[in-house]
C-alpha cells in the first residue's frame, strides 16, 4: 500500500471507495488512537469514554493478556509479568537499559533487542507494542465500524534508526 498516491481528476482506480485508516499515538505512558472527521483530528475513546489507553500489558499463565487500565490495576500484584513503559526497550540491547537491576523484570539478552520473561514466555517489546496497538485497532474498528487499511504510528524525535525501525 501507498502512504500517498496521486492521480489525475476522474482518472482515481476507486474515487469512492471509503478506506479507513488512523493515527496512532504509541507513547510511553499512554497511548491513543485518532482519526479525521469532517476534516478535524479526533480521538477515539473506549466504550467508558477514555481516551487514553495506558501503554501497560499483563501476561497470564493461559495465554490471556490485558492491555490498559485492567492490566495496570495488576502491576502491584504481579510486577514481572505487567510491562509498563516498554517503548524505553524498543530497539536497544541488555547493555543500553539504565538501572535495569531496580526493574521487576527478568531481561534476556538477544540478539538485536532484549527480551523479557514473563509467565507467558519471553516476549520482545515489539510484541508487548503490538498488543497495546492490537487494542487500539480494535478500539478504533469497533468505532468507525469497518476493518483499518492504513495507520501511521509516531515516533519521538529522538529515536535512533534502531528503534524505528523496531516501532515498524
Amino acid at each position: 500500500m501507498a502512504l500517498l498516491q496521486i492521480a489525475e481528476p476522474g482518472e482515481s482506480a476507486a474515487p469512492h471507495q471509503h478506506k479507513l485508516a488512523v493515527g496512532i499515538d504509541l507513547g510511553t505512558t499512554n497511548s491513543l488512537v485518532a482519526t479525521v472527521r469532517s476534516g478535524l483530528s479526533v480521538v477515539i475513546s473506549d466504550e467508558l469514554g477514555r481516551p487514553l489507553l495506558p501503554s501497560v500489558v499483563h501476561y497470564h499463565a493461559d495465554d490471556r493478556v490485558d492491555v490498559g487500565y485492567e492490566a495496570q490495576s495488576r502491576q502491584a500484584l504481579d510486577p514481572r509479568n505487567v510491562i509498563v513503559s516498554v517503548k524505553r526497550f524498543m530497539g536497544r540491547g541488555l547493555k543500553d537499559i539504565a538501572h535495569r537491576e531496580s526493574l521487576p523484570y527478568d531481561f534476556e539478552d538477544a540478539p538485536g533487542m532484549v527480551r523479557l520473561r514473563t509467565i507467558a514466555g519471553v516476549k520482545s517489546p515489539v510484541e508487548v507494542s503490538a498488543d497495546i496497538l492490537r487494542t487500539l485497532r480494535v478500539r478504533a474498528e469497533a468505532a468507525l465500524g469497518g476493518q483499518l487499511v492504513g495507520a501511521v504510528i509516531t515516533v519521538p524525535a529522538y529515536f535512533d534508526d534502531a528503534q524505528r525501525q523496531a516501532t515498524k
